[in-house]
């Protein structure tokens, strides 16, 4: 790919998530990010085969720009389960109000754009993978309460961090990010570690 076409390409993808967090709520076509990147039409497909594929896409951009791969360096060095739970909620918690307005877009969407439904559930789903990891190993290690079972415990982990909960008690309880981080690392030690304190 030439440095042009890797231009056009971030150019698309950029105004596509500006787009996204503009129009919460809104569908966004292949017409209005060419538009937006003052290209053709034929020119975003050339660089995205469907809508879904630039959706994926600009969700791993807006990844890559916010470092998503280095932050996850602090869950991945983890070598304790009660450290990667502190971890994942350090992570996941400092990486909310960045890609807030993109989460927003993509809830607002979901239940009737199959592009942005596609998006939504690969990112929850991978966010469900670190909690499982983080259950797993409390299960491993002998430290997971015992009223839970690893199932029950990572539905509820992963219910526990959603963006939703995040955005209930940080926006509308007016927590800031500091305090939510502190007290639900607090809480789901409390929740899930046995005979923690």
């Amino acid at each position: 790919m030439s440095s042009k076409e890797k231009n056009t390409r971030a150019r698309i993808l950029h105004e596509t998530w500006q787009l996204m967090e503009q129009r919460i709520g809104k569908t966004i076509s292949m017409s209005d990010v060419a538009k937006a990147a003052g290209i053709s039409r034929q020119a975003v497909y050339l660089h995205f085969e469907s809508r879904t594929d630039l959706m994926v896409a600009t969700s791993k951009y807006v990844d890559q720009l916010k470092g998503l791969d280095d932050r996850l360096s602090l869950f991945k060095s983890a070598t304790t389960g009660t450290q990667m739970l502190h971890a994942c909620v350090d992570v996941w918690g400092n990486f909310m109000p960045e890609i807030y307005g993109l989460a927003k877009a993509l809830m607002a969407t979901r239940d009737s754009d199959e592009a942005t439904a596609a998006v939504w559930d690969g990112n929850m789903a991978y966010l469900k993978s670190i909690c499982a990891q983080t259950i797993t190993s409390l299960k491993q290690e002998g430290k997971l309460a015992p009223e839970w079972t690893e199932e029950d415990a990572i539905s509820v982990f992963w219910t526990m961090i959603s963006v939703n909960n995040w955005e209930q008690l940080t926006k509308e309880c007016g927590w800031s990010n500091a305090q939510y981080i502190e007290k639900m690392q607090h809480l789901l030690m409390r929740t899930f570690v046995a005979d923690a304190v």
